[in-house]
């Protein structure tokens, strides 16, 4: 039986074949910064310079033709990329998309709006531009009378009216979008998928981050796994976000599983406290020591239509890696580790271009748009339950289906 790895790899590897055999597509880049370690530096050079897949050296069939940079701090990298690599830095995106002329010169638009200096709303979310740069991209495209193919990194907005917008655009002008997280996409240990129309009783997901941007990434992990649920996603009913003591409570109450909690956090790599001082292990949920440890934790309670019931719990100080676990009917327990390779190569963003690579060379998104929305929606309601002194909030916005690819 092929694993979900192995056939991943397959889906794609066809597609991607028959791709060498065509002139290569030429990709403008948009984005907020261009220096080391940003997302535009993780994503771009491996357009430019090729990256490691299935164990081999990958080289895509793609050009980069422009790069747009929002921003330009200490450690800027775009001029020097464009020198080595024979592209140009424009000062608009309109321009980075036609290539200094006056109609779409590209066939594909990689947005990566993450890092760079931008305000904070009152929510706590930093106020990154992919909706305006998105509407700028659009704007181009109906001038040419053409579109391209779209990924725009991470969640589509810190605003859902503005990320559905978005969606909605896609659809309607018919353009292939993809979005998201590089968790969905990267190894998991064990290499474990859910089986499409399980039933899932209840599920949970651990991280660390306690912020707009690294919580994004644990709703996304969360999201690929129950989506695949029986019925398909159905939406979210109503969320809460609770902070401090009330987490603790929760757990004690039952509210979060700590069976399953217990479970995703036997998955960890890194767990801290005891662990991290001398080596010995330790049963972080059945010796009590969590609330000793996680001095700010958040839970992000989640109610989906169906009943479904899920629990993010985002544990700084307890572990430095995202983990799931769920109860399926006719399984019992089951959880996994979303591995994140350490920086400087960070081999799990290899793992997110080779989905976007496959959206630029067949004009197909490989998983639905629909997801990075829902997960999108998720975090502004309950950033916005947070705001509310952590009151239940009724999501009927949130109230739409889609079936996982």
């Amino acid at each position: 039986m092929l694993t979900r790895r192995e056939f991943l790899g397959s889906a794609a590897a066809l597609p991607l074949a028959l791709a060498v055999q065509r002139p290569p597509v030429r990709v403008a880049i948009v984005t907020t910064i261009y220096k080391y370690l940003s997302h535009g530096q993780h994503i771009g050079d491996r357009f430019l310079i090729g990256y490691p897949w299935d164990g081999t050296w990958h080289q895509p069939n793609v050009k980069v033709a422009s790069l747009y940079v929002d921003q330009k701090p200490e450690g800027d990298l775009s001029g020097e990329r464009a020198k080595e690599f024979g592209f140009q830095v424009y000062p608009t995106i309109a321009e980075a998309l036609c290539c200094g002329g006056d109609k779409l010169a590209c066939d594909a638009v990689l947005i990566v709006a993450e890092h760079g200096e931008y305000p904070l709303n009152d929510k706590g979310q930093k106020l990154y531009p992919r909706y305006e740069f998105f509407q700028q991209c659009v704007e181009v495209f109906k001038a040419s009378g053409r579109s391209l193919p779209v990924y725009n990194d991470k969640h589509l907005s810190y605003s859902f009216d503005k990320a559905r917008a978005m969606v909605q655009t896609s659809h309607e002008m018919g353009f292939p979008m993809l979005g998201g997280s590089s968790l969905p996409v990267t190894w998991r240990l064990p290499d474990l998928e859910i089986p499409a129309g399980a039933q899932i009783e209840h599920a949970v997901m651990v991280g660390e981050g306690g912020s707009d941007a690294m919580d994004f990434h644990a709703l996304e992990g969360l999201q690929c796994m129950v989506e695949r649920r029986r019925g398909g996603e159905t939406g979210v009913r109503a969320v809460q976000l609770l902070t401090g003591d009330e987490v603790w409570k929760a757990l004690d109450s039952g509210m979060i599983s700590k069976e399953l909690l217990s479970s995703a956090l036997s998955r960890s790599d890194t767990p801290l406290g005891l662990t991290e001082l001398d080596g010995r292990t330790q049963d972080l949920v059945g010796d009590g020591v969590l609330p000793g440890l996680v001095k700010h934790p958040a839970a992000y309670m989640i109610e989906y239509r169906d009943g479904l019931r899920a629990s993010m719990l985002m544990l700084d100080g307890a572990l430095k890696d995202f983990n799931f676990a769920a109860r399926v009917s006719g399984e019992g327990v089951i959880s996994t580790q979303f591995l994140l390779t350490p920086e400087p190569n960070v081999t799990y963003s290899a793992c997110l271009v080779q989905k976007i690579e496959e959206m630029f060379t067949t004009g197909r998104a490989p998983y639905p748009i629909e997801r990075t929305l829902l997960t999108s929606g998720i975090l502004e309601s309950c950033l916005e339950s947070k705001k509310q002194n952590s009151m239940r909030l009724e999501t009927p916005a949130l109230s739409f289906a889609y079936r996982a690819v």
